[in-house]
């Protein structure tokens, strides 16, 4: 079973990542394999009524490409246990647009997962777009990955994570004012 780092530790991996197959072409709902699964979002848009039927909540996830619309999940939020976003490539940074829209515009609190072209480097950045799961391309060490988390101890900029420094300079200068 392959590992991923959720919520800053490494555990297994219970969930199948379905992709179309190569023609475009998405299985069918009877064909996916047992267990839990990440379906593309146009075989949910597709076949929503009858995943939900066959699997359940718990059981049913969704990943969203770099040019998905994550509003068009919205209703959906409390129909899924997971969504991710697809990195297909390492320069491709649509998918922190989109984890900043799920989290900050649309309120998603459940698990939101990178998936794809993830290296270590990227890590810290995604948490601060709000993913809390990270499934690293297999040809990468999830230990040394892991390590990534604790490289920067001050963030500057605002993310979902902080507000920005001179905000967080402010509120601590205010605190230590003494009155007059």
């Amino acid at each position: 079973m392959a590992s991923i780092i959720k919520n800053r530790a490494i555990v297994n991996d219970d969930w199948t990542v379905v992709r179309p197959a190569e023609d475009g072409t998405l299985p069918a709902v009877n064909e996916l394999p047992a267990g839990k699964v990440l379906v593309p979002l146009t075989l949910w848009q597709a076949q929503r009524d009858a995943l939900i039927a066959s699997r359940g909540a718990e059981q049913l996830g969704v990943w969203l490409a770099p040019d998905s619309e994550p509003a068009d999940i919205v209703g959906d939020f409390d129909k899924l246990a997971l969504i991710a976003v697809d990195f297909p490539v390492f320069r491709d940074g649509r998918g922190y647009s989109i984890a900043r829209l799920l989290r900050q515009r649309y309120g998603y609190t459940g698990e939101l997962r990178s998936i794809g072209d993830v290296l270590r480097d990227q890590l810290t950045f995604m948490y601060r777009c709000g993913f809390d799961s990270y499934a690293l391309r297999a040809d990468k060490d999830i230990n040394d990955a892991l390590k990534a988390f604790d490289e920067f101890s001050v963030q500057y900029q605002s993310a979902v994570d902080t507000s920005p420094l001179f905000r967080r300079r402010a509120a601590q200068a205010d605190a230590v004012k003494v009155p007059a």
